[in-house]
């Protein structure tokens, strides 16, 4: 699934805090945001597309997750936050070469041909990690013990990135082939930027196979690139991406130019992006996978990044100008987006509550985000109880609906969008920080659940009240609009 990740370690965010963030792009997936009880956790698991069936641990933790709400091709989960404040989200599509396929081919599901001919399993994937590992992590590198163990155990069908956050580490995983992996811990004062391609640059292989203070993989992983002459480096330097990732035209219309911008908009004097000295363009091979950014980076930051479209370039699929360069590169913030989540763990909050999620559904250009308390039984109705009809009754659907209104009538319905999505933003950091100084005062986090009635009632209000403008707006743009005063 084509997706758009940043990381955001505690020294490079304004608060502290560390941030895992992502786009899910499906293909408009009906999505919404549960709770999941350890009660309601079952004990074997089933994938739907691999078959795999895979025993789980007796002791899960409560987590938060964005599943898919049409299950026929399997749960979805997307992201959460568990009970112990980590964060995970699950999966960035990433990309690979032949060679690392050949070598540790895809674990693909066989289906019988014949009948008396068994069915092979598969491997696991996206549709499957988050529910496999979230609830049985207390810490972000435990989420790597655990993902690494099922990889070597059952392998995976697909290329994918894995995030892990915790109060003090980011972690990222990425598999090689259908068994092998490596996971770095992310520095504190960088931002990572990952476009649905093989992303780590840099890795310590002395210190993975020593120490392992900052970097893990396979045990074997020096053997696989040695015996199958997968190192395409010079010098003896090691860059992963060179190694396990590709270098593709595709990879340049669609993956390379949304690590342009990102970097652009975090690094816009300790980089040049533009001109003829330019140090990296859009179509970059070389485009660095973290940036220590010029200023530090707040959650509106990381919003507005998975929300762009090349704003203020010749690529803004928006623009009026005819500059022959218009929607060429696929914009971050796209039509096909269920869910985007930031998974935050503050330090400085209470203990109880250093998880924050804060959810966006649908085109994340046009959609607002919202922040809620995960340390809840029950998510609101509002998150949760979505169907597969539209409907203005919840977040998702109203959010569907701005979106595609509100394109159909860019250029007099942005200011209202913006409006829109800076009101949901601001109510609801000070709905946080209501309840966040009550729980610092020693109230029950049971009051939780009233937060997140509190914040799911003022987006529904603002959604509403955007609609009802935003649909006025479009419908006086009609084609078959007609007035006596027209001739």
């Amino acid at each position: 699934m084509s997706c758009t990740t940043i990381l955001v370690g505690s020294k490079a965010s304004n608060d502290g805090s560390t941030m895992i963030a992502r786009t899910d792009d499906g293909h408009f997936d009906v999505k919404k945001l549960v709770v999941v009880e350890p009660r309601q956790q079952k004990r074997k698991y089933k994938s739907v597309i691999s078959h795999v069936e895979i025993q789980l641990p007796e002791d899960p933790l409560r987590y938060t997750a964005c599943p898919s709400v049409d299950p026929k091709e399997g749960i979805w989960a997307a992201t959460g936050i568990n009970a112990a404040n980590v964060g995970m989200t699950a999966t960035e599509t990433i990309t690979s070469n032949p060679r690392v396929l050949a070598a540790d081919p895809l674990v693909e599901l066989k289906k019988a041909k014949k009948r008396g001919e068994k069915e092979i399993p598969g491997g696991i994937g996206e549709e499957d990690i988050v529910v496999l590992v979230l609830p049985y992590i207390r810490s972000a590198r435990e989420g790597v013990l655990r993902l690494a163990e099922l990889l070597e155990t059952y392998g995976t069908y697909e290329s994918n990135g894995i995030a892990f956050n915790d109060e003090k580490e980011v972690w990222w995983l990425e598999t090689i082939g259908g068994h092998h992996w490596m996971a770095k811990r992310v520095p504190d004062d960088v931002v990572v930027v990952n476009p649905n391609q093989f992303g780590m640059d840099a890795f310590d292989l002395e210190d993975a196979f020593g120490e392992q203070k900052n970097h893990l993989c396979s045990k074997d992983l020096r053997e696989f690139i040695a015996e199958n002459h997968l190192d395409l480096n010079q010098n003896g330097a090691f860059n992963p991406r060179d190694v396990f990732g590709s270098r593709r035209d595709m990879d340049h219309i669609y993956n390379t130019p949304r690590a342009w911008f990102m970097g652009r908009y975090l690094t816009p004097f300790s980089h040049r992006w533009e001109g003829p000295d330019a140090e990296f363009g859009p179509e970059s091979d070389n485009i660095p996978w973290s940036f220590v950014p010029d200023r530090k980076v707040a959650v509106e930051d990381v919003k507005y990044l998975l929300s762009t479209h090349f704003q203020g370039t010749a690529y803004n699929p928006y623009t009026n100008q005819d500059t022959g360069k218009r929607g060429m590169y696929r914009s971050i913030g796209i039509n096909r987006t269920g869910v985007t989540s930031i998974c935050q763990i503050r330090p400085d909050a209470p203990e109880t509550i250093r998880g924050l999620e804060w959810i966006c559904f649908g085109s994340t250009t046009f959609d607002a985000l919202l922040p809620v308390y995960p340390q809840v039984p029950k998510m609101p109705d509002y998150l949760s109880k979505v169907t597969l009809d539209v409907s203005t009754e919840n977040f998702y659907w109203a959010s569907r609906l701005i979106g595609a209104l509100a394109d159909a009538g860019y250029n007099t319905c942005i200011q209202q969008i913006e409006r829109y999505q800076q009101a949901v933003v601001t109510k609801g950091r000070q709905l946080v920080r209501e309840y966040d100084r009550r729980i610092a005062a020693g109230e029950d986090v049971s009051i939780l659940r009233k937060a997140n009635e509190e914040l799911c009632r003022m987006a529904k209000e603002q959604s509403t009240e955007t609609l009802n403008k935003i649909l006025l707006e479009v419908s006086t743009k009609m084609k078959n609009g007609y007035n006596r005063a027209d001739n």
